[in-house]
């Protein structure tokens, strides 16, 4: 405020002389200064917040609670205004960490987050601008190697990695989310476990699947027999109803008709009467 004072006691010092009789020659020169300290005093009261930003005023080592949103806002001259992102950033790790059978895990993740617009001037005052290096780097560490410790190694290399991502992500807001860091998503990028061990898991996957695909064909195969045994049943049901309805005289009567049924075609036949099995009658071809 004391700049500005300043500022606008020469422009007005500025305009009393330029109305003054002697100072006539001089108009120009001294109306153009007057429009030069305008726009310094103008200029010092004003800011421009870029967007996805927040402005913290800085008077001389006191922060307020008050921040400054993105656009142009009003200013005390003599307040510093630190820009702060809020935008979602990326932070990257490859680490070494240890599995619950205390072999060494190469991990490569990532932490997807953003300042709080609510608690950055707490963020400024308490820590800095500098926060992801003082407060995030150090946590996402720790996190990730506790959360790892908990997990074996096949785990790790299945598809429990995304369970491992989504407890990196739980327990590593719960470490920074009071000091206003919002954490969005903890992707895994690469898990790389010793050479041996990924031989060894990946033979061990493979036995898993061809047990599944054997129990699989065993199953089918039972469902065949079933079927077969089903069918088989069916069949004998049917003959047994069926030759409980068939006698000899049944017989001999198809037989009869049968017979008159070729006597009365126009082929050449010879009929014996009475000659045949169970006394019916015998048909010959007559150009055999």
């Amino acid at each position: 405020m004391l700049f500005s004072a300043l500022v606008l006691g020469a422009v007005i010092a500025v305009v009393v002389a330029f109305t003054s009789q002697a100072a006539r020659p001089n108009r120009p020169a001294l109306l153009g200064l007057s429009v030069v300290l305008f726009i310094a005093s103008f200029s010092q009261c004003i800011t421009v917040i870029p967007a996805g930003h927040v402005g913290v005023i800085d008077v001389f080592g006191r922060v307020p609670d008050l921040t400054l949103k993105s656009g142009i806002n009003l200013r005390n001259p003599f307040a510093r205004i630190a820009k702060l992102s809020i935008k979602t950033q990326e932070m990257k790790e490859t680490m070494n960490v240890p599995s619950k059978e205390g072999l060494n895990v190469n991990l490569e993740v990532s932490a997807l987050f953003h300042l709080s617009p609510e608690k950055a001037s707490d963020v400024y005052r308490t820590v800095g601008s500098n926060y992801v290096e003082v407060i995030l780097v150090p946590q996402f560490r720790s996190v990730a190697r506790g959360v790892t410790a908990s997990f074996q190694a096949k785990a790790l290399y299945t598809s429990e990695r995304e369970v491992l991502a989504t407890t990196i992500q739980e327990a590593l807001t719960n470490a920074v989310e009071d000091r206003g860091i919002v954490i969005e998503n903890t992707p895994l990028r690469n898990i790389g476990l010793p050479q041996r061990l990924t031989q060894a898991i990946e033979q061990k996957l493979e036995a898993e699947q061809e047990s599944q695909r054997m129990q699989f064909i065993l199953q089918k195969e039972k469902q065949e027999a079933e079927r077969k045994r089903i069918e088989a049943k069916g069949i004998s049901d049917f003959q047994k109803i069926v030759s409980k309805g068939i006698s000899r005289e049944l017989l001999k009567w198809k037989g009869i008709e049968a017979t008159e049924k070729l006597a009365e075609s126009q082929n050449a036949k010879v009929v014996i009467m009475g000659s045949g099995e169970n006394g019916l009658p015998v048909i010959l071809s007559a150009d055999k």
